[in-house]
């Protein structure tokens, strides 16, 4: 591991001495050797040295105000004495050499398939020159681009071309984390946009020749979300040109550049024959988040990267609203908890929460984080609920005339609230300093017309953070009456003690209550409800959120009792479940997330809380035992559930028609486990689209089926490389639990798997993970080749390598045996040899060093 790294901490951080007055940029492109020359112009603001960030830089020249410097850099930048330094403005120049070809870490300058692109968030920029590299440092942008390549693209606007060289201008200060540079043999699907005020905006979307006929939905996503955030929150774009580019190799989804969007492929290519439904969903809810961080993160960025999610959670919460106007509100809202569940609350359990806001890091690529992002969004919603909407709206319109051009913080967020609404928020701020998901418990009494709910919170002792005070926890609830009226309506509970009781009084029969509706909060809710009380929630609840989480509910009873027990589940909830399945007034879309079986790794969790210590194989054996038990239940049905959901006329990727495609899918995945895959065979064939395609063969490989399939496929896509990854995934991910290490070793040796793709890396080693029993089969395999893997990783690509060991972050909830091998493995990562900081912060932090 690198020598001994020292955390950052947050009550560290010190404004910059020196303000940056313009930064004027050259390169001079060459794949291992391009030449970037540098030009600050900076003025002192306050006492000290000036410090430039820059690694790996080979230094040609140094000067300042045009006098050479003889100065040496050490291994992370390059002091000025302040000595040297003279009284007023100054510039300093630097030219350094860089090797993007040999930049397989993918963050600064580097190379994907003969194209030059650029990764800079959070700390890239210093392996392109030297920089005060940090969020809190704006300034304006010039850039020059020499290159023989057609296509030579930077951030802001266009001002000048010619043979082999290109010029722009961005005039938005901004920080060098927003700094892009793309240079390539690219053709651009291009369109059209007036902002409200009457500005045109060019818009263009740069891919390889060939893939210019799968933009269409990206551009139209793009489009709506412009038009969106104009209507909604008053936003307008502010460059003359806004251009998006797909890129292969990507450490992420995609990046905000400032009117140079960078995106991984996979998250702009789409037509119905390549890409599934949920990839239709994900490119336009990525397309709006990386569009809205115009605002909310260039705009107004983020003062030092401690308050990431002031940008993050702020964006997902706007991209979260902006899908929900577009699809479903309620199938948003169910889609975006289950995420939570699965990725957030699972962190917050283990040896790696932090705070929405953390107060320390070693690498700050590690917190790039579901705590963050999805957890950050949630806490703008609760700000939401509990200053209404009007509240919300005039805080945001404060917000962005106050801190418009700043680098702000938590505390600048919430300040504009209390403001623009005189709430005092001084309690509700422990959401972004403490770490942990609380856990609520409910009880309930019925007394001569008036009905008591009484709550207590307690959160778990994190890392760090053994005490939790009491928090601001809005609480929607509604009261329906024994024969499914609604009598209370959602109401918004305020909950600020540690125990406190809420009285509804006036009522002629005891209520049922339907608590935290629309999912209110990001706790644990632990009410004791019978079978009884779940399936009346499930038929009668007005709240479309609790209605599926009263099925979700019933549906974890039943299995865990089928886990622990051995029971089988029993007509109850068979029968409800069925009813929502077949009832035609309710969206498809809803239907299908209710007929979804509880995920594998949610069980364990959920024993694990319980006190029982989960069994991955047991649990998946009872799972399947569930699944066929209720396409027992709907075997009269499913046929015609099947063959009246299928869509006329062409595909189209809008919510109606992608929800009765879930329907389908669900339908067929029922009757797989009844016909011994006939069905899923003859749809795989008849397939027009890829969402039943892969849909269809899903279903066959998870009856250990598909293998004639498998190959159709492979002969037909192995040219396209986001449809390859879904090949490579979906053996692994559908493999029964004893053969998945093995599945996916024998796929790292495939001529297409190539390690140095995060895409191609994911698809075989995220799928690994996301096999629950295969992953924690007892024979370790998995364990041991995720290990392997990892370790090989670290040196090409760090930050992948680092994201994909959270695969080890529960390794608590399970037996000893399971946690004595994840030990020894998390153990050998720390002894690799020149590990680095990415991953020996991760592995560290698991083990709980």
């Amino acid at each position: 591991m690198t020598s001994d790294p020292q955390p950052v901490h947050l009550s560290d951080y010190r404004p910059f001495p020196f303000r940056v007055e313009g930064a004027e940029l050259t390169f001079r492109l060459n794949p291992s050797a391009t030449r970037v020359l540098s030009r600050l112009h900076l003025v002192r603001q306050a006492p000290g040295d000036l410090r430039l960030d820059g690694e790996r830089l080979e230094v040609l020249s140094l000067s300042l105000n045009g006098q050479p410097l003889s100065l040496t850099p050490d291994a992370t930048g390059l002091t000025i004495p302040a000595a040297l330094i003279p009284e007023g403005p100054f510039t300093f120049e630097a030219e350094v050499r860089i090797d993007p070809a040999a930049n397989t870490a993918l963050e600064g300058l580097y190379m994907s398939g003969g194209m030059y692109c650029t990764q800079c968030e959070a700390e890239g920029f210093r392996k392109i020159t030297f920089y005060p590299d940090r969020p809190d440092v704006m300034a304006p942008f010039r850039v020059r681009i020499e290159s023989d390549l057609p296509v030579l693209l930077s951030n802001g606007n266009p001002v000048a071309q010619g043979t082999g060289w290109a010029e722009w201008h961005d005039p938005w200060p901004k920080p060098a984390y927003l700094f892009a540079l793309v240079a390539g043999d690219l053709v651009a699907h291009r369109a059209d946009f007036v902002t409200r005020s009457g500005r045109p905006v060019d818009l263009a979307i740069w891919v390889r020749p060939g893939d210019q006929d799968r933009c269409a939905y990206a551009m139209d996503s793009l489009i709506r979300s412009m038009r969106w955030d104009e209507e909604v929150y008053g936003r307008e774009y502010d460059l003359d040109v806004f251009n998006i580019v797909a890129v292969d190799d990507f450490n992420m989804g995609a990046m905000e550049n400032k009117g140079l969007n960078i995106f991984n492929s996979k998250y702009v290519l789409a037509s119905p024959e390549t890409a599934t439904d949920d990839d239709f969903a994900r490119i336009e809810a990525i397309i709006a988040h990386e569009y809205f961080h115009n605002w909310t993160g260039n705009r107004i960025t983020c003062r030092d990267w401690f308050q990431l999610c002031l940008k993050e959670g702020l964006t997902v919460f706007r991209d979260q609203q902006f899908s929900g106007d577009m699809r479903s509100h309620a199938v948003k809202r169910i889609e975006d908890v289950l995420t939570l569940r699965a990725r957030q609350f699972r962190e917050d359990a283990g040896p790696l929460a932090h705070p929405v806001r953390p107060d320390s890091y070693v690498e700050i690529n590690n917190f790039y984080t579901a705590t963050v992002y999805e957890k950050g969004a949630e806490v703008i919603g609760m700000l939401k609920r509990l200053v209404g909407d009007e509240g919300y709206a005039t805080a945001l319109d404060l917000y962005f005339t106050r801190h418009d051009g700043e680098a702000a913080t938590i505390e600048d967020w919430l300040k504009v609230f209390e403001d623009a609404t005189g709430r005092d928020l001084t309690q509700f701020a422990r959401w972004y300093t403490d770490a942990g998901t609380p856990r609520v418990t409910v009880s309930d009494d019925w007394q001569d017309g008036t009905y008591t709910l009484t709550f207590r919170q307690e959160t778990q002792p994190t890392p760090g953070q053994p005490e939790k005070p009491p928090r601001v926890i809005p609480i929607a609830v509604g009261l329906l009456n024994p024969n499914g009226d609604e009598i209370v309506p959602t109401t918004v509970l305020e909950m600020t003690e540690a125990a406190q009781s809420f009285r509804f009084e006036g009522l002629a029969a005891k209520p049922v209550p339907s608590i935290l509706r629309g999912f209110s909060a990001p706790v644990v809710l632990d009410r004791k409800a019978s079978p009884e009380e779940r399936a009346f929630l499930l038929a009668h609840d007005t709240d479309p959120f609790n209605k599926w989480e009263a099925g979700r509910a019933l549906a974890k009873d039943v299995l865990a009792r089928m886990v622990t027990e051995g029971a089988e589940p029993g007509p109850d909830w068979l029968d409800a479940l069925a009813r929502v399945a077949l009832d035609e007034s309710l969206d498809p879309a809803f239907r299908a997330l209710a007929l979804r079986l509880p995920g594998e790794d949610d069980m364990a969790q959920t024993l694990h809380e319980a006190g029982v210590t989960p069994d991955p194989q047991a649990i998946h054996a009872a799972r399947r035992r569930m699944g066929r038990a209720l396409a027992l239940r709907l075997r009269p049905q499913l046929p015609a559930l099947f063959d009246t959901l299928r869509e006329p006329g062409p595909f189209t990727p809008d919510a109606r028609a992608a929800g009765r495609r879930a329907l389908r899918l669900a339908a067929l995945s029922l009757l797989t486990r009844l016909d011994e895959g006939q069905a899923a065979a003859s749809a795989y064939r008849a397939a027009d689209n890829m969402t039943e395609e892969v849909g269809a063969l899903a279903c066959l490989l998870d009856i250990g089926r598909g293998q004639e399939e498998l190959g159709l496929f492979q002969a037909r896509w192995q040219g396209d490389r986001n449809v390859m990854d879904k090949w490579f995934a979906l053996q692994v991910l559908h493999a029964a639990p004893g053969e998945a290490a093995a599945t996916a070793e024998r796929l790292t040796r495939h001529p297409q798997f190539d390690m140095k793709n995060p895409n191609r890396f994911r698809s075989v080693m995220g799928a690994l993970s996301g096999n629950h029993a295969g992953f924690h089969h007892i024979s370790g395999a998995a364990y041991r080749l995720t290990a392997d893997w990892l370790i090989r990783l670290d040196p090409v690509n760090p930050q992948t390598a680092a994201r994909m060991s959270t695969a080890f972050e529960t390794w608590a909830r399970y037996d000893a045996d399971r946690q004595a091998m994840i030990r020894g493995e998390l153990q050998r990562i720390l002894a690799a040899p020149g590990l680095s900081r990415d991953l020996g912060e991760m592995a560290g932090r698991m083990l709980g060093d």
